[in-house]
This record gives structure tokens, C-alpha cells and sequence, in this order.
């Protein structure tokens, strides 16, 4: 179907009800059917955005975040760092649809996002810093170096605000990474995280799916079909 082009006049008046002039759609419709923006897979290996440091940083932290145990495997295992990584390399890393004018002030709790860093520079400032903390307070050269209960130590530290960096808001930092290990491990599997679609299988998220009809009246009873990614499940795709 071909497109149509409306002005910005045109689309006034027929938002308002009046007869749109014929110069002002050309073609056909202001839009098509399945034209939506399809979602970009991950894709490649190893790291688009993290360097060697930093992604030692990241795999540590988010193994800490959450951790595997008896119920299934971390955030580590489901691929949340590919995750963390493609989304930094991408729009999200560049803040590419906020607003990042001034003015940047420390601001209240309440007005959200106000460092003039990009999530990207927020990451790379922060990673760096906290190495450098590490390094400095002496119990390991790095935060991936430290033993375990030091690093949840930290990481605490960094929530409550009680860790000081240099050029970057320990708070802001932590918070977004925490924000960022949670939609890795419950996203699609599709960006990168949630592989095999563990965080789905622990909770009994059907997925993608598109009937589910049959379970609506089915209340508090276990699901009981495995999750559908956007991309299907793997086992559809074997030959």
C-alpha cells in the first residue's frame, strides 16, 4: 500500500473534524498496516559497549543482584550483562529520546533523572570510580576482586548513598543498574537476558503468546504451557 503524506495542517483539521484539502494527503493512508518498528535482536558476541574492566565489574554485580540458587540460574547466567551492554551501545546508552538540556541540579527525590550524563557516560563514570574507591580503601584492586559478602557490602553502600564517587551520583548509578538487571532478566529473550526464558519459567509468565483465552477464568492455578518469545521458542525452530 503506498504512503500518504499529511501536513501538519491537514492532520489540525481532521483532528478538529473539518474537511482536509486533497494537496494535503497524497498516496493513500498516514500509515500502514505492519509498519510498526520491529524489535532489533541482540546479536553477536562478546561486548558492544563495555570494556574488559567494566564488564568484570558488571558480571560481579549483577551476580550479586541476583544471585543463582536452587530455584534457577542469576542474572549472570541469563545473559543480563549482553543485555545491560547492547541497550548502553544503543539509543538508551545515548539518551537518545530523554531530555538532557540544563539545568542540571541535584534536584529532589521527586524530579527523577538530572545528571547531565548519558546512562552510557553514568555507567563508564561510575565503574571507574568505584574500581578506584575499591583500590583505595585496600581490600582488593578491584570491585570484581573483592570476596562476595565485600561486594554485597558495597553495593549496599551504594544504595543507602553512604559511598562517595568522584564525578558521578553513587544513587543514581545504583538504582539504574539495579532497574537495568531487573528488565534484563524479565525482557524478552530477544535483547539479550532472560535466556531460555528462565525469568519467565520462574514466575509462570506465559510469554508472547497470543490466545489466552482458555486460562482467563482460571484463577490461581499454575500456568501450564511453557513461554513464547517474539522470536517463538526454540524448540519450534529445530529441524
Amino acid at each position: 500500500m503506498p504512503s500518504r503524506k499529511l501536513s501538519r495542517r491537514g492532520l489540525l483539521a481532521a483532528a478538529a473534524g473539518l474537511p482536509v484539502a486533497p494537496a494535503a494527503i497524497r498516496g493513500g493512508e498516514p500509515w500502514r498496516e505492519g509498519a510498526a518498528d520491529a524489535p532489533t535482536a541482540a546479536s553477536g558476541r562478546g561486548y558492544s559497549f563495555f570494556t574488559a574492566p567494566e564488564a568484570a565489574f558488571i558480571e560481579a554485580a549483577v551476580a550479586r543482584l541476583i544471585p543463582k540458587d536452587e530455584l534457577g540460574p542469576g542474572a549472570l547466567e541469563v545473559g543480563v550483562v549482553t543485555f545491560i551492554d547492547r541497550q548502553l551501545a544503543g539509543e538508551f546508552g545515548r539518551g537518545a529520546r530523554w531530555y538532557m538540556q540544563g539545568p542540571w541540579g541535584a534536584g529532589e527525590k521527586t524530579q527523577g533523572y538530572q545528571t547531565r550524563l548519558t546512562p552510557a557516560g553514568v555507567y563508564r563514570a561510575a565503574i571507574g570510580a568505584i574500581d578506584a574507591a575499591v583500590a583505595h580503601e585496600g581490600k582488593a584492586g578491584s570491585f570484581a576482586r573483592l570476596a562476595l559478602a565485600d561486594q554485597d557490602d558495597l553495593l549496599h553502600r551504594l544504595e543507602k548513598g553512604q559511598l562517595q564517587l568522584a564525578g558521578v551520583d553513587g544513587v543514581t548509578f545504583f538504582d539504574m543498574l539495579l532497574q537495568n538487571t531487573l528488565e534484563g532478566f524479565w525482557s524478552d529473550p530477544i535483547y539479550g537476558g532472560n535466556r531460555d526464558m528462565a525469568g519467565w519459567k520462574l514466575i509462570g509468565f506465559p510469554g508472547a503468546r497470543y490466545d489466552q483465552t482458555p486460562f482467563v477464568g482460571q484463577h490461581g492455578k499454575p500456568y501450564p504451557l511453557p513461554p513464547v518469545g517474539l522470536k517463538g521458542r526454540p524448540a519450534w525452530n529445530r529441524s
